[in-house]
Order: C-alpha cells, then sequence, then structure tokens
C-alpha cells in the first residue's frame, strides 16, 4: 500500500468529499448527502482513509446489529486510489471492530457482477450464503450476500 495512508473516524465534514467518489462509482445507485448523514446519527461505525495530504480516498461504514451481528454498509475507493490497498486497509478495520463490538458473523451485499470486490471479500474469509434479486436500484443488479463467521476469541 502506497505510504502515507491512514484511517480516521468518518465525520460530517468528509460528506462532500465522499459524494463525488458516489457519484463516478455508484452512478444512480450513489448514496446521498442524507443517507450518510443518516448513517453517522445512527452511531454506525465509519471510517475513512485519507493521504497525507488530507484528501479522501475512500471510506467504508458498518453497523452493528445485537447481540452478534454485524453488517459492512459500504466500501468505496476513489478509482485513481484502487489496487494500492485502501479497500484491504479499510474492510480489515472494520472487521477489527466488528470483533471487537463482539459480531460473530458479518454480512455484506455486493453487486453480483462485481466480481474484483467479491474476489476481496473472498480472501477475507467472506462466503456467498444468498442472493437478493434486483437490489440495486435503478439497475436491478442482483446482490450477492456474504458472510464471514469468526470467533469473538479471533480478535
Amino acid at each position: 500500500m502506497s505510504a502515507g495512508v491512514r484511517l480516521e473516524r468518518f465525520r460530517w465534514w468528509h460528506v462532500d468529499e465522499a459524494l463525488p467518489i458516489e457519484a463516478d462509482l455508484f452512478g444512480a445507485e450513489q448514496w446521498s448527502a442524507a443517507m450518510f448523514w443518516n448513517e453517522l446519527a445512527s452511531g454506525h461505525s465509519y471510517l475513512v482513509a485519507a493521504d497525507d495530504a488530507g484528501t479522501v480516498l475512500g471510506y467504508a461504514g458498518l453497523a452493528v446489529a445485537p447481540p452478534d451481528e454485524a453488517w459492512v454498509q459500504n466500501i468505496a475507493v476513489r478509482r485513481d486510489a484502487q489496487r494500492r490497498g485502501v479497500g484491504r486497509l479499510l474492510l480489515a478495520a472494520l472487521l477489527a471492530e466488528a470483533a471487537r463490538r463482539g459480531a460473530r458473523s458479518t454480512l455484506l451485499e455486493v453487486a453480483a457482477d462485481n466480481a474484483p470486490a467479491q474476489k476481496l471479500y473472498a480472501a477475507y474469509g467472506f462466503e456467498p450464503v444468498g442472493v437478493r434479486r434486483g437490489y440495486y436500484q435503478p439497475s436491478n443488479t442482483d446482490a450477492l450476500v456474504m458472510r464471514r463467521t469468526q470467533d469473538v476469541s479471533d480478535d
């Protein structure tokens, strides 16, 4: 991974930097500012990956559902920062937070046609457990549901 990438808590002032990344990566299915605000207000664990200049390279979020389940809400990395380990760094941090909070199972949805993301998740022990037909709108793209189980002692 590139030197100088650091993780920090996703704060309200990061929303404006996240929106262009959302627009570029997800198009019509992008999250709105209100969706990010709702996630932050709900107390979910969100992180940004930033470079030495403080520019947001990517972000990721995790929601924990007591007593022992967590959901990866999103992971996004700017196109010009992809393939540099930023996504791995974010995912590893989310999984550590899930373990810290007692999650035995971590789940996520990923577009059925997003093979690179599926490969990343598989490398971290996620396995397909189902399909949500037409989950992503308006494209009507299916979502693959993936799950990773861990012993709480794995942290």
